[in-house]
């Protein structure tokens, strides 16, 4: 009697070459889906910054021209300043309107220090001669921040700030410097002297080569 003998069954499996190139091919495929969630990361990260500048860029823009509408007209300041403007640093005299308040002035002032560009202002008065006493410590650098002054951070790294100014006698831009120079002729009496009609800021942010810039009336509430 033969004996019967069944097909013999070859073992199937993965060699250790194949595993090795296996797991190769994975980590690869790991690390560039690594790489593309760090890069997703970042570029996330980059954005919301810049939507951040963006924002602070706008809110400032927006406080500026507030105040910029709002200046105190030369008739009701009697031959007094109500502009100053310098690189990084802008004062200015504003009126300022409360309910069941009289009209009242207040200082402005923009400064900007360490990349920061902040913004504060002084406690309304009808007080010329107070308004006078504050500008004139504004103007010397001592203002202490005390209880009566509110200093608010508009913007963070900002690299430089340059303004440009415009005169009723439409002579074009002058640069800030005019302002204390004295080209605006203060005096009530004479109607047909210069006085400023347009403010241009240009604010540039660290890292950056472009410039934002805003032109402002003033006096155009």
């Amino acid at each position: 009697m033969r004996a019967s003998s069944m097909p013999g069954k070859n073992a199937s499996g993965f060699t250790l070459v194949e595993m090795i190139i296996a797991i190769t091919i994975l980590a690869m495929v790991a690390i560039l889906g690594w790489r593309g969630l760090d890069g997703i990361v970042r570029s996330r990260v980059a954005l919301t910054s810049e939507m951040e500048q963006t924002r602070g860029m706008q809110l400032t823009f927006a406080q500026l021209q507030s105040d910029c509408a709002q200046i105190a007209p030369i008739s009701l300041m009697s031959a007094r300043p109500t502009l100053l403007a310098t690189a990084g640093r802008l004062l200015m005299v504003r009126l300022v309107f409360a309910e069941q308040q009289p009209t009242r002035v207040q200082i402005v002032d923009y400064r900007l220090r360490n990349g920061q560009l902040r913004r504060q202002e002084s406690a309304p008065t009808r007080d010329l001669k107070v308004l006078d006493a504050m500008w004139q410590s504004a103007i010397d650098d001592s203002a202490d921040g005390s209880a009566n002054s509110q200093s608010v951070l508009l913007q963070s790294d900002i690299g430089s700030m340059q303004m440009q100014l415009w005169g009723s006698d439409g002579q074009g831009w002058r640069p800030s410097a005019a302002a204390a120079a004295g080209s605006q002729d203060t005096s009530s009496v004479n109607t047909n002297a210069n006085h400023w009609t347009g403010l241009q800021v240009a604010l540039q942010l660290r890292g950056h080569d472009s410039t934002m810039v805003k032109t402002f009336l003033l006096g155009a509430s």
